[in-house]
């Protein structure tokens, strides 16, 4: 049996790769709320164990192994679902989403999560975009950029948006700023690099605190 903490521990560290292999201690410690120190004796731990989940190297981090990766997208799969389930099924806003999921992640069991998913389609991604992990834990390849690089006069499609804040999923509801919706970035201040953009007939300002953690998809002219 795994704990509930090493299951955390593992989701973190896929979660944090962002498309590289190894993740720091410190990003780690920041994601966990725990002191470095703690997350450092914490992974010499586990990698020490015969659970053969991660590998450790001091100065370079901590990755995955085949086993601990399996674990982290079982994890990630099932909050995912409970995510999407919560929002469609009971009406959660997606702001409010994410911290009940982390509750209900570790403790729902296999023919649960296959319930779900089947109510809903079997679907690909959670509210927030974030691609849900197959039942064989297959995930999907999502082609996006943050939007703080998009250049001014581009038109763009949402793909997804970070979930671990709730008050920055509060502002960009707000605005209708959910994936799939599109919208033109009409001007960037040239000092602090908030972008200008435009959503049907209504401009709104973002600040680069808030366009770093929305992800998106240029839409060819043509499909406009």
């Amino acid at each position: 049996m795994i704990s509930n903490a090493v299951e955390n521990f593992l989701k973190s560290i896929y979660e944090l790769r962002h498309g590289e292999e190894w993740v720091s201690t410190s990003a780690l410690a920041e994601r966990l709320d725990h002191r470095p120190a703690s997350v450092t004796n914490m992974i010499q731990k586990v990698a020490d164990s015969d659970m053969d989940l991660i590998e450790y190297m001091p100065y370079r981090g901590v990755r995955l192994k085949p086993n601990g990766e399996m674990i982290a997208l079982e994890v990630v799969r099932h909050h995912r679902l409970i995510e999407l389930y919560l929002t469609k099924a009971l009406g959660v806003p997606w702001d409010k989403v994410h911290d009940e999921a982390e509750k209900l992640e570790h403790v729902i069991s296999e023919d649960l999560e296959d319930r779900m998913a089947k109510a809903l389609g079997n679907p690909t991604v959670d509210p927030h975009g974030h691609p849900i992990p197959s039942k064989s834990l297959k995930v999907r390849k999502l082609s996006s950029q943050p939007l703080s690089g998009v250049a001014v006069g581009t038109t763009v499609e949402v793909v997804q948006v970070n979930d671990h804040d709730p008050s920055l999923l509060r502002y960009l509801g707000d605005m209708g700023l959910y994936p799939s919706t599109r919208f033109t970035v009409v001007n960037k201040e040239a000092f602090g690099n908030s972008l200008h953009i435009k959503i049907g007939d209504k401009e709104h300002s973002l600040g680069e605190e808030a366009t770093r953690y929305i992800s998106v998809a240029v839409v060819e002219k043509e499909a406009i």
